[in-house]
């Protein structure tokens, strides 16, 4: 009797709260800014001032955040205890890149490069599309090799682009744990762990097979 509620318990584990999750990043040199969340009442599907938002929750906050975000604990905790439920952006193109593929391309991906021993960086789940987090090439000499999600992106665009994006610099992601609009979390399924980013051009290599 004693035993089955502590079996409970266990089995049923917490998520990580948006502050531990954010002050990770931060311990690990990654900025961070707030963004907005889906609402699941009323008649707004997002947190966000504009009406009609077409990218629920997946936006930051403020357009100027690729200038406030930061590896700041102090300013990360007080952000997210004036706004506990803000979805959690990370910036690319500054301290990482992130491959951002169909669902089935990356779990494929992800189980070759496992098979192969190969290093896969972090890398997480976030609804119908798997992000590889990759060390970044900066500012490349290219423009056309690189595709960069802006803020006032259409996303009519992204959709007819079901393949491969490359977040790169002047572009972001929806970090682990945020919530995506179905309730669904964006998750991990390779957490990172302090050792360096893969080189992009070998994953992407990978993911282009």
């Amino acid at each position: 009797m004693v035993g089955a509620p502590l079996a409970r318990r266990t089995r049923k584990r917490s998520r990580p709260s948006r502050i531990d999750s954010v002050l990770g990043y931060a311990a690990l040199g990654w900025p961070a800014v707030p963004g907005a969340f889906p609402l699941r009442r009323g008649s707004r599907a997002c947190s966000c001032d504009r009406l009609g938002c077409p990218d629920p929750g997946a936006h930051p906050l403020s357009p100027a955040w690729h200038l406030q975000a930061t590896t700041d604990a102090t300013l990360l905790a007080r952000w997210w205890r004036l706004e506990p439920e803000a979805n959690v952006i990370l910036p690319t193109g500054t301290v990482f890149d992130v491959f951002d593929v169909p669902l089935a391309t990356g779990l494929t991906a992800l189980s070759r490069l496992d098979a192969e021993g190969v290093h896969s960086g972090p890398v997480a789940a976030n609804g119908d599309r798997v992000l590889f987090y990759v060390a970044t090439r900066g500012n490349p000499e290219d423009e056309d090799e690189w595709w960069s999600c802006h803020l006032d992106c259409d996303p009519a665009t992204i959709d007819a682009t079901p393949g491969l994006r490359w977040h790169c610099r002047d572009s972001y992601v929806l970090a682990p744990p945020s919530t995506l609009p179905n309730g669904q979390p964006v998750s991990w399924l390779r957490a990172p762990d302090g050792r360096p980013l893969p080189d992009p051009l070998r994953i992407l290599e990978r993911l282009a097979d």
